[in-house]
């Protein structure tokens, strides 16, 4: 004869032991969701950043030469959607202020963002930097802050691994 008792532990324990696997599961699960979400958001950054628009934006704005704010103006016009260097300009800072908000919120790491996108970040900071403390003082004080979020954060992890 089965003793009861018995027959309730031994319930009890296989009942215990699929919630248990069932719980490691859905974890598993959601950890492989949110790595895809991520690789995906990764491959459009990267694909939108090897476009052939923003490849001729990037070149455009990397190569051009002014010393500030207003020498752009007085070398390139006033600002205006008619104005191909403007629009370079916007795509180009609006593409890295685009990473350094997602970096920001973790949707992306700094690994994956130095590994895509590398000495560029830093290119076109560099290069567009005065222009945006002048436009942060002509135009609105938050312009480019998640670019230059982004250029800090890459500036931290060059620091970090030359520090290994």
């Amino acid at each position: 004869m089965v003793d009861i008792l018995l027959l309730q532990t031994v319930s009890t324990l296989v009942t215990s032991a699929g919630l248990l696997i069932a719980a490691m599961y859905y974890v598993l699960q959601i950890r492989h969701q949110t790595k895809m979400r991520q690789m995906d958001i990764v491959m459009r950054l990267y694909s939108t950043f090897i476009s052939k628009e923003l490849t001729e934006a990037g070149m455009l704005v990397g190569w051009s030469e002014y010393k500030d704010y207003n020498d752009f103006v007085k070398k390139y016009g006033q600002m205006g959607p008619e104005k191909s260097m403007w629009v370079a300009l916007t795509q180009t800072s609006n593409f890295f202020n685009e990473v350094g908000m997602l970096l920001h919120r973790e949707f992306i790491n700094t690994e994956i963002v130095d590994e895509l996108f590398g000495y560029r970040i830093a290119f076109f900071w560099e290069r567009l930097k005065p222009l945006i403390d002048d436009m942060r003082k002509q135009i609105h004080p938050r312009v480019g802050e998640w670019f230059e979020y982004l250029y800090n954060e890459m500036k931290k992890r060059e620091q970090q691994l030359a520090s290994k």
